[in-house]
């Protein structure tokens, strides 16, 4: 294939050679979408029906959910088909649609975390300015800008990478179009054009995570300062699932793409692949559901009827 426009299709990386463990792979992945879907769905009706939730942390909590959602949908999915029907091809056009999607929701969901952190700042360190600071029209302006964000940075990554000519094969050593993957399938100098951007995209990354840092430096200080521990326990649970979520974002993705090569593998990529792009969307709702008593009593409320 000596250019991109000879390529109709890419391979994706098959989880497995035997058919028992590729449907073993459908069900296990299928449980696992299921109930991403079932508890992020939960989460954003239990936020939208009740009014008890309209505030700023709930709401931004309900366009986290959905970015999960999206995400997980981008790539879980067709991991599956491709196992139930013992194949490996996506189509180009598939394969470019996934790139642009997986990194768009990616990319929002670290920006919608950066400002889900101000919220906490602003929440404890500055609580009788919060209604000004974070008022309704603030909080939809930063959830937009998040998702413009993300947008904008996946058009950039798509755009670039889908310019290059592909002319090492088309077969993508992962279970879904990743970017780094798909760079190993060029052989124009072009490519340090993306490698470019790449490091624009780590530059704003990194910016992201000194804010919340710095963010929890400040709310850690001032937690410590409330007299009462009652105070105390009640401010660190409203951090600390979003902690959690930051924590198991930021680790993946940076262990995904920072890992040393002599380290990298077949088998250790698809395994953290599936640890950033499949368990955060399921386990995201349960680390916040799990300490938040107005969670736990809206969804209580929302089956019960």
């Amino acid at each position: 294939m000596s250019n991109s426009s000879s390529i109709t299709q890419f391979l994706l990386l098959a989880f497995a050679d035997t058919r028992e463990l590729q449907l073993l792979h459908f069900w296990l992945f299928l449980g696992i979408y299921l109930a991403a879907i079932l508890a992020n769905g939960l989460i954003i009706s239990a936020v939208a029906c009740d009014h008890h939730l309209h505030t700023p942390m709930y709401f931004f909590l309900l366009n986290l959910s959905l970015l999960d959602l999206g995400s997980i949908s981008t790539t879980v999915p067709k991991a599956m088909a491709n196992s139930l029907w013992d194949t490996r091809a996506i189509s180009y056009a598939g394969c470019a649609a996934q790139v642009f999607l997986f990194a768009f929701l990616i990319s929002a969901e670290y920006f919608l975390l950066t400002v889900m952190a101000y919220d906490r700042y602003v929440a404890i360190c500055k609580p009788l300015h919060y209604g000004t600071l974070l008022g309704s029209r603030a909080c939809v302006h930063m959830a937009a800008a998040a998702w413009g964000s993300g947008f904008l940075n996946a058009v950039l990554h798509t755009a670039n990478t889908f310019s290059l000519p592909f002319c090492r094969g088309n077969a993508v050593d992962q279970f879904f179009c990743e970017i780094p993957q798909i760079l190993k399938l060029s052989c124009s100098d072009a490519y340090l054009r993306e490698v470019g951007v790449l490091v624009v995209s780590v530059c704003f990354g990194f910016g992201c995570f000194v804010f919340i840092v710095l963010s929890y430096g400040q709310i850690f200080r001032a937690v410590l300062r409330i007299p009462s521990e009652q105070g105390q326990h009640k401010a660190f649970s409203t951090c600390l699932p979003h902690l959690a979520v930051v924590s198991l974002f930021i680790s993946t993705v940076m262990f995904a793409y920072l890992k040393p090569p002599s380290i990298s593998s077949p088998s250790l990529d698809l395994l953290v692949a599936v640890l950033y792009s499949v368990v955060p969307p399921a386990l995201n709702p349960l680390i916040y559901s799990m300490r938040n008593r107005e969670i736990k009593d809206a969804l209580r409320k929302l089956i019960t009827g």
